[in-house]
């Protein structure tokens, strides 16, 4: 059977699985995540064993530690990913739910129900969590799902995904509910974003040369965002407590994120007591600043920053630094250079701060907070699926609502138009 034949084969069970799940309750639906929780820790040793081989491959290749970083299955990663199961279990299920119920004129009731997207093909790199944040968000929302991460993760994630689904065996639900492409043939990408047929919604998570890829060769829907240039703004109102912790969080917490902070605004008026201290204590942390004129002589050790610093996703040990004259140069920069994932404002002032939320451009906008908790996790959404930057549908981290849409519903009782 030739590659194509193959991924239409696993649309066709995607699709049947999917529309099966429709008469599974609530109950049923958190019983296989639980399961797919207990499966994950009771087998966590296979699961590292696996990964090893994948982290080998990385090491024999040269990647990056940021890459290898992003690849790792430890017990920490593995009991993370459980608890996001159990957490997704633990939230209401979207599915069914109706709102706006209004009754017309006519006598008739109008109103919307949620209900799932369909088959959604991931598409994603390194990252072996993505696996069981995937199939937990897509099972309890009604969705089935077909996985094709990248060849750096194949044995991590084959592994997660079959204990995924012995837990949807045990729950009685459709294994075919999740399904894992296990080629490394780039081909199947472009095959799987023009299956209109079975596939409803793709969304593709990694580097920018894959999501670009997609988005270019895509026929279905595609929910996404190209890449993380989040910024953190030190307003001239910034408490330097808290300055000092929310850019040091933001950008050395972990290097290879998407919600890292690649660029940092300073306020003329904190050059003098906020800017070197800010800049040296990156810099005790292995950060090379990129710095603009104005802060390049105040920096010891830092480095001129050109155009194309300002709009990098570094996702490495460098950040970009600009002075700039006040809150509207801040905002000018930000909706200029950035890339609409996260941006965050230390202030203590309320109405810099209400501008700030009103004005920049971004799927989430933050007061006085590290740009990492961008996360769905973080946000109480069990886990996420990825960030969208999309105007349509849905923005920011998407959880158990975004990959729902609504329908409008009518009830009547033998009305009839007139």
């Amino acid at each position: 059977m030739d590659l194509r034949s193959e991924l239409e084969k696993i649309g066709e069970r995607a699709r049947s699985a999917q529309r099966r799940l429709q008469s599974a309750d609530s109950a049923a639906k958190d019983s296989a995540l639980r399961a797919m929780a207990e499966f994950l820790r009771r087998d966590a040793d296979n699961l590292q064993r696996a990964n090893r081989k994948d982290l080998r491959s990385a090491e024999e290749a040269g990647k990056d530690a940021a890459f290898i970083d992003r690849l790792r299955l430890d017990e920490a990663r593995i009991e993370a990913m459980a608890r996001g199961l159990e957490e997704i279990a633990a939230l209401p299920d979207p599915v069914g739910e109706i709102t706006d119920l209004r009754y017309r004129p006519s006598g008739i009731q109008v109103g919307r129900m949620r209900a799932p997207l369909g088959v959604i093909a991931m598409i994603y790199e390194s990252r072996p969590n993505v696996t069981a944040d995937a199939a937990g968000l897509c099972a309890k929302s009604g969705n089935a799902v077909i996985l094709r991460g990248g060849s750096e993760s194949l044995h991590s994630n084959m592994a997660i995904a079959e204990r995924l689904r012995a837990a949807l065996g045990r729950a009685n639900l459709p294994l075919d509910l999740v399904q894992y492409v296990n080629t490394a043939e780039r081909e199947a990408v472009g095959i799987l974003v023009g299956m209109d047929r079975y596939v409803d919604v793709v969304i593709p998570r990694g580097g920018k040369g894959l999501i670009s890829r997609v988005k270019a060769d895509a026929t279905v829907p595609v929910i996404m965002h190209l890449h993380g240039n989040c910024h953190v703004y030190v307003d001239a109102d910034a408490d330097p407590r808290k300055a000092l912790r929310v850019v040091l969080n933001s950008k050395t917490q972990r290097l290879g994120t998407c919600n890292t902070a690649e660029s940092l605004l300073i306020h003329q008026e904190r050059m003098d007591d906020l800017l070197g201290p800010i800049a040296a204590a990156l810099q005790e942390k292995g950060i090379e600043v990129r710095a603009c004129e104005r802060g390049l002589p105040r920096i010891p050790g830092a480095i001129a920053a050109t155009e194309e610093d300002y709009g990098a996703e570094y996702l490495g040990p460098i950040i970009s630094l600009k002075v700039v004259d006040d809150l509207d140069a801040a905002i000018a920069h930000i909706n200029r250079y950035g890339s609409q994932h996260t941006e965050s404002i230390v202030t203590e002032n309320y109405t810099q701060a209400r501008r700030f939320l009103r004005e920049v451009d971004a799927s989430s906008v933050m007061v006085n907070a590290s740009t990492r908790f961008a996360d769905g996790f973080e946000y109480g959404l069990g886990a996420e699926i990825g960030i969208s930057t999309n105007r349509l549908h849905v923005r920011g981290p998407v959880g158990l609502e975004g990959l729902t849409l609504q329908k409008w519903i009518v009830l009547g009782d033998g009305h009839i138009r007139s």
